[in-house]
């Protein structure tokens, strides 16, 4: 398993280094890992979501025992799902790889963020479909933009904030 994690982290650290040189100028390597790792799952996460509220669920309302769901709440949650651990994967292992946080105090720190961004992705669609009869998919992704930036900011200011002031500290000291 050791052997597939390694080769898997570095395959995906020599993918995103390989498009950073244009960018160089613009953003440190960190902000430049996080904006292609999350556009990444943020578009698998929207691929996903399509396909599901689409196809899987036909836009129809999923019933659970007395409760009945809106298909694009349902799509959305289906979607997160799958995209919480790859986001976490990456985030962990690509963007702020530096860490010495423990993985679990992480991943209760992320977890923190995503279930914020759980409600502001819940509260979004909500708004957005049924206040302003915006149709779903572009509902999700103008939710999935806003949501990114926050995410993007708690994330680096809270989750993974450790490994920066560690990181920091050590250039501070050379």
């Amino acid at each position: 398993m050791q052997k597939l994690h390694a080769f898997t982290r570095s395959s995906i650290l020599k993918t995103v280094d390989t498009f950073y040189p244009p960018f160089r100028s613009i953003m440190p390597l960190q902000m430049f890992r996080y904006a292609a790792c999350g556009g990444a799952n943020t578009a698998f996460d929207i691929l996903l979501y399509s396909f599901i509220y689409n196809f899987v669920l036909r836009r129809q309302i999923v019933h659970i025992g007395p409760v009945a769901i809106s298909a694009y709440i349902f799509a959305f949650l289906v979607s997160f799902c799958i995209t919480f651990p790859t986001g976490f994967y990456l985030s962990r292992y690509v963007v702020w790889q530096q860490t010495t946080t423990r993985k679990r105090v992480q991943l209760f720190r992320y977890f923190i963020i995503v279930s914020a961004c759980i409600v502001l992705n819940y509260l979004f669609l909500k708004l957005f479909v049924e206040q302003f009869n915006w149709w779903p998919i572009v509902a999700k992704i103008v939710t999935s933009m806003i949501v990114v930036v926050f995410s993007y900011l708690t994330q680096r200011n809270f989750s993974f904030k450790a490994a920066e002031l560690k990181q920091a500290e050590s250039v501070e000291a050379e």
